[in-house]
């Protein structure tokens, strides 16, 4: 891959808009995303403890910023050494941090209520609806269902910012190429990460990252085609007529920022949540950083100390690993996370079985994300015969009867794209997977017909 390519900041869906002297594109992505209403729903949107009222525990939002801070300063970094050998222009390591930075801001815009217990959630209600079948669940391809019934945020996060936010169907919020390419993690459809995953469990291979998951919906994918071309990426193969991608480097960066965060993180809100004590949050952190022998008179002083230093040895650790493999890198074969790679990947595999054995089990948590689940099933169940009574009427939404009509008033579900049955049910995920965790709570009790 070719960085002249990779760094492209040209604007989807504006590509004659030129940037200014003293703002560049990179910068009016960051701005964009930082001023859309999908960011600013993250701030009641699970990170790991749903409806917590804790006002120091993290949030999606809280988390996404200071992910975007730590690959802000990968990006510096990657970019510095990218200029020392040659590799780009000089100065071109602002275009490189600013990409990484907008990309990172954005990486958890198109997650759903509830955490990744909401993604599940929706899927698992398409997937009894599907099963079920009848009406509008039998209209859809094969593919169509697969994508419902395996719902993914951050296919839903690249639709948000290619379609539906600010210039609707024409480009969405109109960011740049790079940065598009350097949000998406998983750039291929549902059904073809289907179909290597199970061809590489059969050979007994282990499957490339970017094929572990699915990052674009049917609807998004000649966009996506449109943006790959535009940066040069590196066709993967062709599975049933569709094509998959090998990753854009700067997603590496992104993953690392995101990985750091998120370990290291969810100790310091174990501690304050009562998961985790925080002797053993210490030690686990201490394994990162080296330890200290320096002693604090207030003990959440001291975890944020120990956050901040590990967070400090991660950034340059991470550099150093994609450093080391950046020639598998450009040809698109490097297949693992910078975090695994790098002098820190045994500290952080500790950090994560602590995490999957302590805190993502806790009591509480658990509870909520079951409540969680009966919510969103319920909201769906609520404005399903919305979308049953607009297909008998084919599509006609003056034709809705009034008590409907109050409905989708009252809930503010948005169907103006709806045609036939795939748009409906992806007006559905749109309109459920946007809500935050208090506003799906508000819904359910307006739809049950339980208003204070």
């Amino acid at each position: 891959m070719d960085w002249t390519k990779l760094l492209d900041t040209r604007l989807l869906g504006a590509e004659e808009r030129e940037p200014s002297e003293d703002r560049p594109h990179s910068a009016q992505d960051y701005d964009r995303l930082v001023f859309s209403a999908p960011f600013r729903r993250l701030a009641n949107k699970t990170q790991v403890h749903p409806l917590y009222a804790d006002d120091h525990l993290h949030h999606r939002l809280i988390h996404s910023i200071e992910t975007s801070s730590v690959g802000r300063s990968l990006g510096l970094q990657v970019g510095h050494w990218l200029e020392s050998e040659g590799r780009i222009a000089g100065g071109a390591r602002h275009i490189v941090s600013g990409v990484v930075q907008a990309a990172a801001i954005a990486h958890d815009i198109g997650n759903p209520p509830f955490g990744h217990s909401g993604e599940s959630a929706i899927g698992d209600w398409f997937a009894s609806g599907f099963k079920e079948g009848g009406a509008i669940f039998d209209g859809l391809s094969s593919e169509e269902r697969s994508e419902l019934e395996n719902f993914e945020g951050n296919a839903q996060g690249f639709r948000l910012l290619t379609r539906l936010e600010m210039y609707r169907n024409a480009g969405g919020m109109q960011l740049s190429y790079a940065t598009l390419g350097a949000f998406s993690k998983y750039p291929t459809l549902c059904a073809t990460s289907k179909a290597k995953k199970d061809q590489a469990e059969k050979a007994g291979e282990a499957v490339y990252k970017g094929l572990k998951k699915y990052g674009l919906f049917r609807s998004e994918y000649s966009i996506f085609e449109q943006v790959a071309g535009r940066l040069g990426l590196i066709e993967g193969g062709i599975v049933e007529g569709r094509k998959w991608w090998r990753r854009h480097p700067l997603v590496l960066l992104v993953e690392a920022a995101d990985d750091i965060c998120y370990n290291i993180i969810d100790l310091e809100d174990a501690v304050n949540a009562g998961d985790l004590p925080a002797e053993q949050v210490k030690a686990l952190l201490a394994e990162v950083f080296g330890g200290t022998s320096r002693q604090f008179d207030e003990a959440n002083e001291e975890i944020a100390y120990y956050r901040a230093r590990a967070i400090g040895s991660a950034i340059p650790a991470c550099v150093e690993a994609f450093k080391s493999h950046y020639d598998a890198i450009m040809v698109g074969e490097f297949s693992g996370a910078l975090v695994d790679q790098s002098a820190q990947a045994v500290a952080f595999g500790e950090i994560e079985k602590a995490a999957n054995k302590q805190i993502f089990t806790a009591p509480r948590k658990t509870r909520l994300e079951v409540a969680g689940r009966a919510i969103l099933h319920r909201v769906l169940d609520g404005l399903l015969p919305v979308l049953k009574a607009l297909q008998e009427k084919k599509w006609n939404q003056d034709e809705l009867p009034d008590h409907l009509r109050q409905i989708v008033s009252a809930t503010q579900i948005d169907l103006r794209d709806v045609r036939d049955e795939y748009s409906a049910l992806q007006a559905l995920a749109d309109y459920v997977s946007g809500m935050t965790d208090r506003y799906a709570v508000k819904v359910d009790r307006i739809l049950s017909g339980r208003i204070d």
